[in-house]
């Protein structure tokens, strides 16, 4: 199984990166609720131990058995929505053991490994339209179920991974540009629509958001989180009030901080740390997608560069959303801060999908014959 593999290909100043912002993350989760403090550490020694697991063991196995993993999302997001539990008018959990789980945090990962095999497989046939239709056949699938949760932010984060899979797969330039031709107007449609009163397709929680964005003196309520973590975030100045203090004036410490260890952990990082720790959070995340691209060049196959590719973009998209949410310049979209915000099914998740992209470094290095016989 190691035959022909050298240490020097491991990537362990990855590793030292995801250690480095989850340490962050279990920190400021620590000062924000600290009844979650001990599950997120437990969480991130068990996804660390996932992590190193899968990576030394080759991903071509993982990926032989792509078809499984696809029946297995479809199996999970079923599941949530036969007997998942409701809360904040979604139906997205369901309880394991007394763990909540979410499985459109682990249908992330899942699609990623299996577009990339899907891909890799008929790659000769990318741009045929029974190859599109096909795939975008099955990318809706998982989709819909997660839209219909509803977790809108979640199906845009997975149809932008799913789209970036595609890029990267080889699809033609004119395939693409006719898409842009046609989402343009559809999404300005889209938007259309959903601003008028009585509209079906977004649900009136969603709708409230996109609206107190655009006109947050009218909506002050709806846009009470994004207005109290922009003040948070702005009182911390370059090196925060300090870290788990007791600053009367802290608005975490005042409970204006909605959601402050998930959603609005960067907020709080802010707020204690100033702009020197925000930066050190965004840097380090950067630091993680750069190296999943840069991984995705030196790969042995498709399937590993696609994998890579979905991953560094899963990590930028969510951390962009997350920053925009709570600097105001987005409408809420509800997705956390990767490896930073509370959350033992992303956590593992993310770990795991890191675990295959640090395999596909590892076996960067065989010989070309090697390469050539994968599959």
């Amino acid at each position: 199984m190691f035959k022909n593999l050298h240490i020097k290909d491991y990537d362990f100043k990855l590793i030292l990166f995801i250690i480095a912002i989850n340490t962050i993350g279990i920190l400021a989760i620590g000062s924000a609720n600290p009844d979650n403090r001990s599950r997120q550490l437990a969480g991130a020694v068990m996804g660390l131990f996932l992590m190193i697991v899968i990576s030394l063991f080759d991903y071509a196995i993982i990926l032989k058995f792509y078809w499984v993993l696809y029946a297995v999302d479809l199996a999970l997001l079923l599941a949530v929505r036969i007997a998942g539990n409701t809360a904040n008018n979604s139906q997205r959990w369901f309880t394991i053991a007394g763990i909540r789980f979410q499985p459109s945090e682990t249908a992330k990962i899942l699609l990623i490994i299996f577009f990339a095999q899907f891909i890799m497989k008929y790659k000769e046939k990318i741009n045929s339209l029974k190859f599109l239709f096909c795939f975008f056949f099955l990318a809706a699938i998982p989709l819909y179920l997660i839209y219909d949760q509803p977790d809108l932010s979640t199906t845009i984060v997975c149809f932008i991974i799913i789209c970036t899979l595609l890029l990267v797969g080889g699809i033609s330039w004119k395939y693409i540009l006719a898409a842009f031709a046609v989402a343009v107007p559809a999404i300005i449609v889209f938007f259309s629509i959903i601003l008028k009163e009585g509209q079906t397709l977004i649900d009136g929680y969603q709708r409230k958001r996109i609206l107190s964005f655009i006109y947050p003196e009218k909506y002050v309520d709806d846009a009470y989180q994004q207005m109290n973590s922009v003040i948070a975030i702005g009182s911390g100045q370059l090196w925060g009030k300090g870290y788990n203090n007791n600053v009367i004036s802290s608005l975490k410490n005042g409970n204006y901080i909605i959601m402050p260890d998930t959603d609005f952990i960067f907020a709080v990082i802010g707020e204690e740390l100033g702009f020197v720790g925000t930066i050190t959070v965004i840097f380090l995340l950067f630091l993680i997608v750069f190296e999943c691209f840069f991984i995705a060049r030196r790969a042995r196959d498709l399937a590993g560069r696609i994998i890579c590719v979905g991953m560094g973009t899963l990590i930028g998209i969510q951390t962009f959303f997350n920053v925009g949410v709570t600097t105001f310049i987005l409408p809420n979209t509800g997705l956390t801060l990767p490896f930073v915000s509370y959350g033992l099914t992303s956590l593992l998740s993310l770990y795991m999908g890191m675990g295959v992209v640090i395999n596909v470094r590892f076996r960067s290095g065989l010989p070309d014959r090697e390469k050539r016989e994968v599959f």
